[in-house]
Parts: structure tokens; sequence; C-alpha cells
């Protein structure tokens, strides 16, 4: 794989150099801000080797590569672009409203860390199994004692980024802020200095007190925490902002440090950790006491939304609150958002790996074979943006998957006692005796999933969504050489528009097949709604009210024409005809609301491959006709012959067109 080659090409089809204003990167996605977001590709980067998927959030434009890839993605974007990565111009995060603002600075403080803590969860995991008695009653260093010193060291390893969890917050959280990360790390070491009273020993000892002038500080420290550590960062940073714009510069690097971390540390002894611990505990107890008082109902909403949320990002901010709750689990008993997790991310993997037993698209089963494992293994975006969300129902199939596995766990009270992967490999963060019941929850979940994909699959016929509207469907061959069934008629004339088939060999064929664009109920244009098309002052051909929105290339052919707002095109076909798709009546009005367009001029399309979308239910409540002309604007020179359900229709054909 050309890591410079990709790299090139998604910094000139995101608008070019010029247009990127920052780079950065998490477990999965690249992610850009763009000065100008209409200058995006999202087609053409869609078909760039290793992305899995793009979307828009607020105003950062993400692209899925999927872990691993994504990092070396990233250096190389940021190789080409230079120093615009570290540009200080702002983005735009003034966009979206207060609770998505604190959410995204939430993920940009804990994203960059998230590899420590993970670490940190994976080692405290390992020792879990070499000092808990798995085996007859007796641990592993209990039956092996040469052992023991090799659990220490692990302990000391696993620990460490949870002790010192204040140092990674400073760091990240003042840089976020704007202020300098070194001295926000130096806060940080600050608040779990040895010499304070480690807060996991808060009422077992008694706490060292500074007495300064009469007025007497308790000297407790803050591993483990996460609120207050946000705060003295914020602080931190908004006093050093204001110190550098009001200091003579040839005094600013002398006092402007000293007065930041002394001023922000007599603040966080005396007022603002004390009320933020309390609070950081009570948010944990309390969430905690709602999921343990719901129990498995709470558990099935919790598990229900977890995608959703994954979608949005909020998850990030779990990452505070679930660390709270494993610095408390002598209170809390560990970590429930673990587990949902977990059940959330096989359930999203057992549903890509459904659609890559049923589907016949081969760049879909190349996206699903390695996204799928990927979701197994705890790293679900891939799967989601890249397969579940695009065709939508087996996305549901995994949500509900997810909730039976998450009451399952609530009901049983299965948590975790330390961060990891959530996934199959999630056994390792688990407590041991808790095992079997996280297998079954998985089970659950997976199982739950991989059903409901396959009824939805069967009952939506998804094949013909899957990815680029090229699946097939079953259908009759057609009694014309060099042709093929685009669909099957059902019930009152309903074609269906999704299989592919072999270009005619004559460029210039007297005749020709062409088949319904879109599902739904075929006449005439004659039967238009729209008097212009009924009049054939265009050309003769087809209308048809449409059962879905799905517009699809009824021949083989290349695009010569789009309007603007996305609702006609025309298509010169193979055969040597041009016809033009008229979507919906009037709906030039909508300005291109309420359509998406899937190619572009020039391209060549083949037969079902998929030209356009338009909401029915946004054209309809704007009180239009959505029903769809196809028409053959050659006119008098040929004549064309329709297929409406009433009489035919047995080869699945929709138009014959002859010339005269």
């Amino acid at each position: 794989m050309d890591y410079a080659k990709i790299a090139s090409q998604v910094i000139e089809l995101s608008g070019g150099k010029s247009n990127i204003r920052s780079v950065a990167h998490c477990a999965t996605r690249l992610r850009l801000q763009l000065r100008n977001n209409d200058l995006r590709n999202e087609e053409a980067i869609s078909d760039v080797e290793g992305v899995k998927g793009v979307f828009l959030t607020q105003s950062q434009f993400q692209i899925i590569f999927g872990a691993g890839l994504v990092n070396l993605i990233c250096d190389e974007v940021q190789k080409q672009l230079g120093t615009v990565q570290e540009s200080r111009e702002e983005e735009p995060e003034e966009k979206g409203n207060a609770v998505q603002r604190f959410i995204k600075m939430l993920s940009d403080i804990f994203v960059p860390i998230i590899p420590a803590i993970v670490a940190g969860g994976l080692l405290m995991g390992l020792n879990n199994l070499l000092t808990s008695p798995l085996i007859g009653g007796q641990s592993l260093i209990e039956l092996y004692p040469q052992w023991q010193g090799l659990a220490a060291a692990i302990n000391t390893f696993a620990n460490a980024p949870f002790t010192f969890l204040p140092v990674l917050i400073g760091f990240s959280a003042t840089k976020k802020f704007g202020g300098n990360p070194f001295l926000g790390a130096a806060m940080g070491m600050i608040m779990v200095h040895p010499d304070l009273l480690n807060a996991y020993q808060i009422g077992v000892a008694q706490a060292p007190v500074w007495n300064i002038f009469g007025f007497e500080i308790a000297a407790i420290g803050y591993q483990g925490t996460v609120l207050p550590v946000l705060a003295v960062a914020w602080i931190l940073a908004s006093i050093e902002k204001r110190l550098h714009k009001v200091t003579p510069t040839w005094l600013d690097n002398l006092t402007t440090p000293l007065l930041s971390i002394l001023i922000t540390s007599f603040m966080t002894f005396i007022f603002v950790g004390p009320i933020l611990r309390q609070a950081g505990n009570l948010l944990a107890a309390g969430i905690t006491w709602t999921y343990n008082t719901l129990g498995p109902v709470g558990g099935a909403l919790f598990g229900f939304v977890y995608a959703p949320i994954t979608m949005t990002g909020m998850h990030h901010s779990f990452i505070a609150i679930e660390t709270q709750l494993l610095a408390n689990s002598a209170q809390t008993g560990g970590s429930f958002i673990f587990s949902t997790a977990s059940m959330n991310n096989v359930a999203q993997g057992a549903a890509v790996l459904t659609v890559l037993l049923m589907t016949k698209n081969e760049k879909i089963k190349s996206i699903c074979s390695a996204s799928g494992i990927s979701a197994l293994l705890g790293i679900t975006e891939p799967a989601m943006f890249g397969v579940t969300l695009k065709l939508k129902y087996p996305f549901y199939a995994a949500m509900t998957g997810s909730a039976v596995g998450s009451a399952y766990l609530a009901g049983t009270r299965t948590l975790a006692q330390a961060l990891g992967a959530a996934g199959l490999p999630g056994f390792i963060s688990m407590k041991p005796d808790h095992y079997l019941n996280f297998a079954i929850g998985l089970a659950l979940s997976m199982a739950v999933s991989f059903g409901l994909t396959i009824v939805f699959w069967k009952k939506f016929g998804l094949e013909r969504q899957d990815g680029n509207g090229n699946g097939k469907q079953p259908g009759r061959k057609s009694g014309v050489q060099g042709t093929a069934a685009l669909g099957t008629v059902e019930g009152e004339g309903t074609v269906e528009c999704a299989v592919k088939a072999e270009s005619p060999s004559e460029p210039e064929r007297a005749s020709a097949l062409f088949y319904s664009p879109m599902s739904g109920r075929i006449l005439p244009v004659s039967q238009s709604a729209d008097e212009m098309f009924a009049s054939r002052a265009l050309g003769d051909g087809m209308a048809v009210d449409p059962a879905d929105g799905l517009v699809c290339a009824p021949c083989d052919g290349t695009v010569t024409m789009i309007f603007p707002t996305g609702h006609a095109m025309g298509i010169a076909s193979d055969s040597g005809f041009e016809v033009l798709i008229h979507a919906g009546i009037d709906t030039v009005k909508l300005n291109g609301e309420g359509f998406e367009v899937f190619v572009e001029q020039g391209q060549h399309v083949k037969k079902g491959d998929r030209l356009l979308r338009m909401d029915l239910d946004f054209i309809r409540s704007k009180g239009l006709n959505p029903q769809t002309m196809m028409i053959f604007t050659e006119g008098a020179v040929l004549e064309v012959e329709v297929f409406p359900a009433a009489n035919g229709g047995a080869d699945h054909e929709a138009v014959i067109v002859r010339r005269k």
C-alpha cells in the first residue's frame, strides 16, 4: 500500500492544502478541519484505497481507515502538509450547541491518552489472571511462587497510568484549553505528589496539613480523579493566557509560569479540588445507583443507544465517568460501561460478518472482512460507517443485539474491573468470577444481531443497497440477447432495479430494452400527472409512481448531464439512445433539498447502479408529487413500447425502444 499516494489523494480530494486547517487522528479515523467543507469530494474519497467510510460531523470531516492504518496515513498527510497541522488558527468549534461542544472538548482531551489507559487496563487484567484464585481456589502465583516477582512488576506497570492520570489529563487538557501543556503536566504532578496523602487512603490514614498563617489546608492527592484535573487545567490555561497579555515581554518567561503554577496550586487545594472530588464521587455513585436500580431495563436501554452515542463521539465522555467508577470500585463494584461497550462492539461485528456471508458485492465483502473482525476486537467505527449504517437495517439489528446482551449483564451485575479492548478480548478486563456471564452476554448479543440481520436482509432486499446498488435479485432472463432481467415484477407493476447486465454489443441497435429506474407502479408517460410530460413534448417514455426513493440506471451508458439541483440527469445508453430521467414533478423548486446524487457527469454506469436518491416524505411534505419520468428525447424517430402492470412485463423489462 502506497501511503504517500493515499495521503496525496486525501489532500487533493479534500480541497487541497489551502483548504485544510488541521489534521489529527483517533483510533480509526483521520480527522480534518476544512476551511470550506463544500470543496470535499466524499464519493471520490470513498474510492481511495484503504478508506472504509467518510462522514462530516459538526465542522470536522472524518475519514475512516481503521486501527493501525490511520496512524500511518495521518503521519504521511502531516508530512505533505508541512506545518499546517500545528496551525493555531482555531477550528470553528463554536458550531453546535453547548452539549455538543462539551462532548467534543472531552473527546479532544481523552482521545490522545486512550492508548495509555488501555495499556494500563490490559496489564491490570493480566495481573488479575496471575493473582485470582482460578485453579482449584488457588492463583497462579500461589501454585508457582517463582512468578510472584512478575506479578508484582506487572501490577506496578498497570497502576502507573491510573495513579498518575492527572499528569496525562493535565497535559492534554491544558493543551486543549490553549495553555502550555508542560505546565499542565507539572500541575498534574503536583496533584499526585508523594508528600500528599494518596487519594485511595482517604478515610484510612490521617491527611497531613499545611498551616499557612493560621489557615490549614489538607494535603490530599488526586490519584485516579478526572473532574478536578479538567477544572484545574482550564484555570491554569486561563491564568497563563491572561498573564501573557499583561506581563512585559522581558519578564514574561520568568514570572508567567511561576505565577500560573502558584496561583493554580493554591486554588486547587483550597476549594477547586475538594469540591470537584466530591462531585466526581457523587456522579459515579449516582450513575451506578441508576444502573443498578433499573436493572435489566436500564442495561437494555443503555445497550440500545450505545451505538448511536458512539456514532456522535459522545462515548468519549464516558471515559471520565468510567475512570471514576474504577477508581472507586470498592464502593461501585466496577464499571458497567465497559461491559455495555463490549456487547455493542460484538453486535456490530456480528452484523457485519452476516453481511459478509449474505452479500455478493466484492467491494462490500472486502470491507466486511476487515471491519467485522475489528469490531469484534473492540473498534467499531469501520463497521458502522463502512457497512451497517450504509445498509441501515444491520445497524438496527446490532443495536437490538447490544440491548439484549447488556440487559443480561445488568441482570447478573456483570462488571469490569479495568479498561481494555471492549469486545471478545474483554475477558481480561472482567472479574474472574464474571467470565461465564460475560461470555453468555457476548453470545446473546452476537446471536440476536446475526439473526435479525438475516431477517432484515431477506425482508427488505438489502442486496440491492449493499454499497453501490449492484446487488442481484432473482429474475428470469429476457428473450433479447445480451441483456438480463433487472428485477422481478411484484404485485401491481413493482419493478426492482438492481442487477448489472452486460453492455449490448452493437452500439447503434435498432431496438433495446430499458428498465424502470425505480421500484413502483409503471405507467405510459401519457398518463403522467405532469401535463408537459404527458403531452410527450419532450419525448415518449414512461412514468413510475415510486415505492421508495432510490433511482437506478435503466441501462448501461454514460451520464451526460446532471442538473445542478440533482433532480434530473441524462444518460447516453451504450445502445445509442438518449434518456432523460426526471425525479419528481416541479422538484426543481427545492433547489436540491431532498436529493442525494451518487454519480458524476461523464461517469459510465451499468444497469442497476445507483444514480440518486430522493426523500419521498420530504418531497410530499412540500406538497409535490414524487412521480418520476424516463423520457427518450429523440422524439419522432423512435417508437416506445411501455409494459405497465396490466399488460405483461413477463420478461421484466419496462420499456422497449425501436428506431422507425
